[in-house]
């Protein structure tokens, strides 16, 4: 028996990718419901995936960055939950900021649930509550960045948290960071550079490319080149530093961090 998708997982890559929902459909037929193989199969045949590292799942929760006084470190956790109405209730939020709070002291979530939080570990914290608001809240993400300069965003709603590492301290750190932050918030860079995208990725990219290439007609002694070409295309859309800065025309986010200070670099960011 042929595999026939649910219309609900047509729906999600539909949302994951911006394809049409036969298309979607046809996809997830052909690669017999493994949803990375249909995104994949969608983009060689040319199909705009708006977004095929799209989040796969849309757990509810609040996303919470929080930056130590003498900005060298910023953690971002999320606490999730099962429903909306809960993560925008006040009193999640506020939970959610002190845990991340907390996890500045802290490089990794194991060490965080088992420290101290009001007298009780924060994995006890966070059964307490399930009891009480009748959801499964768990700390379902943890991260940590640290430089000379670290600025951090959180998106209206606390559906996105970002931090930014400056490689030195320079006149309007904060609100240069904060740009760059809200920068990788919207966009979602893959890597900081070129030099930090993972291999599998660059070819798996290539890949696409020439298949696009062959579909198009081109000669096969022409693909390598013109891949490399649509793969540096690939790295500007995808690499923070080589990404359009959202703020302004036409420069870089590297030209614009450049333009308050020719010395000074992004070093790395976090993203949840």
């Amino acid at each position: 028996m042929s595999y026939s998708p649910k219309a609900a997982d047509v729906a999600k890559l539909r949302n994951a990718t911006g394809a049409g929902m036969m298309d979607s459909k046809k996809a997830l037929v052909e690669a017999e419901g493994d949803f990375d193989k249909a995104v994949e199969l969608l983009r060689k045949k040319g199909q705009k995936v708006a977004a095929n590292r799209a989040d796969r799942e849309n757990l509810e929760g609040a996303a919470i960055a929080a930056v130590n006084s003498d900005n060298t470190k910023a953690a971002i956790i999320k606490l999730s939950c099962e429903t909306d109405f809960v993560a925008k209730n006040e009193d999640f939020v506020k939970l959610a900021t002190e845990f991340a709070n907390l996890a500045l002291n802290f490089s990794n979530k194991e060490d965080l649930l088992a420290s101290d939080f009001h007298g009780i570990p924060v994995s006890e914290k966070l059964i307490e509550q399930t009891g009480v608001i009748g959801e499964k809240i768990e700390i379902s993400e943890f991260k940590i960045i640290e430089a000379p300069f670290v600025g951090a965003y959180i998106h209206a709603g606390n559906k996105i948290a970002a931090a930014v590492g400056l490689s030195k301290v320079i006149d309007n750190a904060a609100e240069v960071a904060k740009n760059v932050s809200m920068q990788v918030a919207a966009m979602n860079p893959i890597a900081l550079d070129e030099s930090k995208v993972d291999s599998s990725v660059i070819e798996k990219e290539l890949e696409i490319a020439k298949d696009q290439l062959r579909q198009e007609g081109k000669p096969e002694n022409m693909l390598e080149n013109i891949a490399k070409g649509k793969l540096n295309k690939f790295f500007k859309d995808n690499t923070l530093v080589k990404q359009d800065y959202i703020m302004g025309e036409k420069i870089s986010v590297e030209d614009y961090v450049k333009s308050i200070d020719p010395e000074v670099k992004i070093t790395e960011f976090i993203r949840i």
